[in-house]
């Protein structure tokens, strides 16, 4: 009920807003607004997605809980989304999300209503038993069987597979 509810209402307060501000400042200054804004958003999204991606693979290298950076990450990439869409309140929804802080007031939210059941992540420790839970032991020294066969320098495939090199 509610997703139908923000699929009605956004369009609406879109249209009144540009209605509104079309109304004040005029048709051209108004579609510059809306483009500036995609522009500048684009540019922020980029900045702050660059950022949360380098802070997911330092809580990975760290085996620490990647959650927050995950959540920030979708967050980013969700105000992006409304970034590009043309309007004022999605872009002030989008602009909003790329402040840590809202992020972190919407992360906390989140988390109270989101249950994790399991999380692994990393090597067992070491010499963990074979009934370490949630792995599965291989022996180190797998050995792969495969049979190949040399080509000569003849000439080229007509329809290269991508597998061969030319």
């Amino acid at each position: 009920m509610w997703l139908f509810i923000a699929f009605l209402a956004v369009p609406l307060i879109e249209i009144g807003l540009f209605i509104q501000i079309g109304g004040l400042i005029g048709l051209w200054p108004t579609l510059l607004i809306v483009v500036l804004t995609a522009i500048a958003g684009t540019a922020l999204v980029r900045g702050q997605g660059l950022q949360a991606i380098a802070r997911l693979k330092r809580s990975m290298a760290e085996l620490s809980d990647p959650s927050r950076a995950l959540a920030d990450g979708a967050m980013i990439l969700f105000a992006g989304a409304l970034l590009l869409t043309p309007g004022f309140f999605t872009d002030a929804c989008g602009f909003a999300l790329l402040i840590p802080a809202v992020r972190g007031r919407v992360f906390r939210l989140l988390k109270d209503k989101v249950k994790v059941a399991s999380f692994e992540m990393g090597q067992p420790p070491h010499g963990a038993s074979q009934g370490y839970p949630g792995r599965h032991q291989r022996p180190r020294d797998t050995v792969i069987d495969g049979d190949y066969q040399e080509l000569g320098e003849g000439p080229a495939p007509t329809h290269p597979s991508g597998w061969t090199r030319h």
